[in-house]
């Protein structure tokens, strides 16, 4: 009798520790009740990473997320997290909106490998070629803080090099210096310019440097969009509706949202941000878009399927993997920690492309990835045919999540 109560106790704590193991690791289904086992990912590390997200919200770290995995040409995870507007009340949802600032640059890169590969340019082409106010540009010479002189550039700026941000253009902001400062005293940030105007403007300020000898983050793909309208002869918005948004399927994407979908645009919980209500006056081609984390997901699954989306070709494949591929090999490798690409990766055309197994921990040799301002994230492993895609809208946190984030997806994945 007592053989058998020592069996019966102990088949109830076994029972009981199975138990608390699953409450302890909960799976969840995958999206549209995909089994992640069936595409290498674990589901209990999938739940892992939706309450790490949660618990951030529930922190007030960020307002509210919306996360994307797909994995071997399957969404297996699609999540939605806390609130898309927060003094409003409203929740998230997968079709929010987001502004994906530099983002952007990915898909306005595409539209000149478009124009590329029907021969109406060549991104081996000086800039001047289309746009003369970049003929016999100078670079300044500072010394002391000042700008001492200007010399003539050895080589034009080429296509390429706005690709590649070897342009020898910057930014008026991220960092200091006189070039710098003429930016902001030429306005070249406003939003209430055109294209046209920016770059007239940009054509009288020296370079940082000879172009194509390093990589500095720049208004080079503003130029890239100006370039889209002369070589093309449509705005930029228009040359990208209709020959990348409407072919992918991207019905959410654009430089502004429609009267109808203003309800469905994610908000940062205390600052404002651009204002996507209505067509801005420059086309950003730099960071102006608004987009889904599905719609983007058909843009990088198109570049993750070398030019291909659901079986219709969009790029030739050897155009696709020009964006893909690094193109700084003969650069000199950078440790600055304002290059934004990260250690181990190099630059492709418009994308940052891992090239050696260091920096970041998880992903492997030819990752390529991009962000946005204020917090959109996304990075494809062709190895491990992954895309991953986070959306949030709080710029002082962008930083925080992009190695994070990483981390949670790699935790999940099992083969």
């Amino acid at each position: 009798m007592k053989k058998l109560f020592s069996i019966f106790i102990g088949c109830f704590l076994l029972v009981g520790l199975l138990a608390g193991c699953a409450m302890d690791s909960p799976r969840i289904k995958g999206y549209k009740d995909v089994v992640p086992e069936d595409y290498g990912l674990s589901s209990k590390k999938l739940y892992q990473l939706s309450e790490n997200l949660q618990t951030d919200v529930s922190n007030e770290i960020i307002p509210g997320a919306v996360a994307l995995i797909a994995r071997k040409g399957k969404i297996v995870y699609f999540e939605n997290f806390g609130m898309q507007v927060k003094a409003k009340g409203i929740p998230m949802a997968r079709n929010s909106i987001f502004r994906i600032y530099s983002m952007t640059k990915p898909i306005v890169g595409v539209a000149i490998l478009l124009l590329h590969e029907k021969g109406k340019l060549d991104i081996s082409d000086p800039v001047s070629k289309y746009l003369p106010e970049f003929r016999n540009m100078k670079v300044g010479i500072i010394e002391d803080g000042k700008i001492k002189d200007t010399v003539p550039v050895q080589r034009e700026i080429t296509i390429k090099d706005l690709l590649m941000h070897t342009s020898g253009l910057t930014y008026g902001v991220f960092g200091s210096s006189p070039i710098k400062d003429m930016y902001l005293d030429a306005e070249i940030d406003s939003r209430n310019q055109t294209l046209k105007v920016m770059t007239k403007r940009l054509g009288r300020i020296p370079l940082m440097f000879q172009p194509g000898i390093r990589w500095e983050y720049s208004r080079s793909f503003e130029v890239l969009g100006r370039l889209v309208e002369v070589v093309s002869g449509m705005t930029l918005d228009r040359f990208l509706e209709s020959h990348i948004f409407r072919p992918l399927g991207m019905q959410d994407t654009g430089f502004y949202v429609k009267k109808m979908n203003l309800e469905r645009i994610a908000e940062h919980a205390e600052n404002e941000l651009m204002d996507v209500t209505r067509r801005p006056v420059k086309l950003a081609g730099g960071g102006g878009l608004v987009s889904t984390a599905e719609d983007y997901y058909r843009f990088v699954k198109m570049l993750l399927n070398n030019g291909a989306l659901n079986n219709s070709r969009f790029l030739k494949e050897q155009t696709a993997k020009l964006i893909t591929t690094d193109h700084m090999e003969k650069l000199p490798e950078w440790n600055d920690p304002k290059y934004l690409p990260g250690k181990g990766y190099g630059f492709g055309l418009s994308v940052a492309v891992r090239i050696k197994k260091s920096g970041w921990k998880e992903g492997t040799i030819g990752d390529f990835w991009w962000g946005g301002a204020a917090g959109t994230y996304f990075w494809v492993d062709p190895e491990n045919e992954l895309i991953a895609i986070l959306m949030i809208q709080s710029p002082e946190r962008r930083m925080y999540y992009r190695p994070r984030f990483r981390e949670w997806v790699y935790n999940a994945v099992t083969n």
